[in-house]
């Protein structure tokens, strides 16, 4: 089929957007390509469609695991095959896995860039027919990008595999020097970069200073009706806020990553669905979510970077209709940050001794461990060698940059069972053991494909349908796998860190000392971007184009800073309609000032602010004891 006919076909679209179609042009005709798109833009297009086009399977490596489970959902829904491998599948699991992407029909292979490393992930790949390699969020390849993972490096070990492949990289946010990292790091014959602008005319940037953020987030969803995202730092703050603005009779409900897998599945569902109204959030909510309709981000807290914020914000109005970013923050909240990054960046030294630690934890002796495998646990850790888990995360990704660990995505992997007999061979074993009959039975009567590849399950389901007892389940299940009927692999919520040599004495390990400043300085950077961004008395929308890099655009006219200007030359104006709103009202009920300030909403609140005062100071209102409104109307 045509590109055009792939994508009516499968996505039911007539047009490709702009410019979706002149990148699906570029890699179709075998040229590297960098598309450097805003989120909602459709970067997934741009991939999924010259892989459909052509004979043969697609590669596409993505950082996060839920993002990748996420797409290749999507395309089986669409009838397109598709597979994921990740973190915690076992050897047999990834055999089978690649086997189908070898003999079946598989038309993409998601992969972490972790798994690029693995030997017989790499043969394996050599056998397929190979389309295209498409790396997404390609910023995590650039040290000089917010979210840079060691392992996109690993990369070019596939490139080399794979040296006719084209490479499709996209990302939704790189400054001018990320791209120009990313085209090398991925080894461009030449450069190659389709951009469009980073404007969002639809989208009102506004940052709020605010003292009581309880109070303006409810007038907030007053005020901007529809679906609503709310970002804080921690889990604590998601729960507290949600549970507020249920108190105050709004469908609310929070969002983080230490939430089982079902519950945040059956959270965001809720959310997309519009069974809940806003949704609060850590920063692990909204990646590969297409909520078009969302009409406000509202930021309590301050992000870490621009670029996490341009990402973030971007969620709202992905639909082309009017909505905002609002941003609330308090003069604390700037030092907050400030200080945050300098106590999460470890000292050199620190590095060196958190490679010890690791070591020491799992009881790995000098001269072992290159290939072990374990849980790790990062609270556990954290406590034990009392290292802040900000500070444990910056020591683990510097330690995975010298090459010496690799760590995987934490996410819930549910339990898994194969057979590892034919249909006739079970049926023999349940002749002569009858006892394990209704075991059998219920599994084939639960779950299909057992025979092919590893389904995975509900325990809890399977001890109900079978009426055995927990430990009897249990034992029943261990037996199995003893005689190599079933092949179990139990669930895990923990991430896999794996040892990539052996332990060194210190003599013998290499701490890249340059590397380590570079990265203390790019962090004061983001976090200075970020400060200016919230106190520079600038258009927003002008300071996040310069940002990215895009030049002499006009002030937007929509954002706070342009808003304070506009009302500032209609202070007189605003300050009569004011008054006239005070006598109006006045005559039908009681007005105080509390009411005043949190009800009337469609005046600016500093011009609200000045102007009552500016009326209390030429006598034509005064408050009484109770802070109601007494109008001076004999003057006026």
């Amino acid at each position: 089929m045509s590109i055009q006919e792939v994508l009516k076909t499968y996505w039911g679209y007539d047009t490709f957007r702009n410019p979706q179609e002149a990148i699906i042009e570029s890699v179709l005709a075998c040229h590297d390509t960098l598309a450097l798109l805003p989120t909602g833009a459709g970067k997934s297009i741009c991939y999924q469609v010259p892989i459909m086009a052509q004979e043969g399977i697609g590669i596409v490596i993505s950082p996060l695991i839920a993002l990748m489970k996420d797409q290749v959902q999507q395309l089986k829904r669409r009838g397109i095959p598709a597979i994921e491998i990740v973190s915690g599948m076992s050897a047999r699991e990834i055999d089978i896995a690649l086997d189908n992407c070898i003999y079946g029909n598989v038309k993409f292979l998601y992969l972490s860039p972790e798994r690029l490393q693995n030997e017989l992930v790499q043969e394996r790949i050599k056998r397929m027919k190979v389309n295209l390699l498409a790396v997404d969020e390609a910023h995590c390849i650039s040290q000089w990008g917010y979210d840079f993972r060691p392992a996109y490096l690993l990369i070019n070990e596939i490139k080399n595999i794979l040296p006719h492949v084209p490479i499709l990289a996209l990302t939704a946010t790189a400054t001018s020097k990320v791209v120009i990292d990313i085209q090398e790091k991925l080894q461009f014959k030449k450069p190659n970069v389709f951009q469009i602008s980073f404007e969002r005319t639809n989208l009102n940037y506004l940052v709020l200073k605010e003292e009581n953020k309880y109070q303006r987030l409810l007038r907030i969803l007053a005020k901007v009706p529809g679906s609503a995202i709310c970002y804080v730092r921690n889990r604590k703050h998601t729960e507290e806020y949600a549970k507020f603005l249920q108190s105050q009779g709004i469908s609310a409900d929070f969002y983080h990553a230490g939430l089982d897998m079902r519950v945040r599945s059956k959270k965001q569902d809720d959310w997309i669905l519009n069974k809940t109204n806003v949704i609060i959030a850590t920063n692990a909510f909204g990646m590969g979510i297409d909520k078009p309709d969302v009409r406000v981000v509202v930021h309590l807290d301050l992000p870490d970077s621009l670029e996490a914020y341009y990402q973030e914000a971007g969620r709202a109005g992905r639909d082309g209709l009017k909505s905002y970013a609002v941003l609330l923050y308090q003069d604390a909240d700037v030092l907050e940050l400030q200080q945050k990054s300098k106590d999460s960046f470890p000292a050199f030294e620190e590095i060196e001794q958190g490679y010890h630690h690791l070591y020491n934890h799992y009881h790995i002796a000098f001269g072992a461990g290159k290939n072990v495998s374990v849980p790790f646990d990062w609270v556990l850790f954290s406590r034990q060698y009392q290292l802040p888990i900000p500070k444990l995360m910056q020591v683990i990704s510097f330690l995975e940059k010298d090459g010496y660990i690799n760590m995987s995505e934490p996410y819930k992997n549910d339990t898994r069972i194969c057979f590892r007999v034919s249909p006739d061979q079970l049926y023999a074993f349940q002749i002569a053991n009858s006892h394990f009959d209704l075991m059998i039975k219920t599994l084939l009567r639960s779950y299909g494909g057992m025979f092919e590849n590893y389904v995975a399950i509900v325990e809890s389901d399977l001890v109900k349908r079978t009426g055995l007892h927990l430990d009897e389940f249990n034992r029943q299940i261990k037996l199995l796998q003893s005689f190599n009927i079933i092949d179990y692999i139990a669930g895990t919520q923990q991430p896999l860190l794996t040892f990539l040599e052996d332990r060194l004495p210190k003599q013998q390990q290499r701490f890249d000392k340059v590397y380590w400043k570079q990265r203390k300085g790019i962090l004061e950077e983001k976090v200075m971007g970020m400060s200016t961004y919230v106190t520079k008395n600038e258009c927003r929308s002008k300071q996040l184009l310069a940002y990215f890099g895009e030049l002499n655009y006009e002030d937007c006219g929509q954002c706070d800073v342009c808003l304070s200007r506009k009302n500032t030359d209609n202070e007189g104006e605003i300050k009569e309609k004011i008054f006239q709103r005070i006598i109006l009202e006045s005559s039908k009920e009681k007005l105080s000032l509390p009411g005043i300030l949190q009800n009337w909403t469609d005046f600016p609140e500093n011009l609200l602010k000045s102007g009552l005062q500016e009326l209390i100071d030429e006598g034509r209102i005064q408050f009484n004891d109770n802070n109601g409104v007494i109008v001076k109307t004999e003057k006026y």
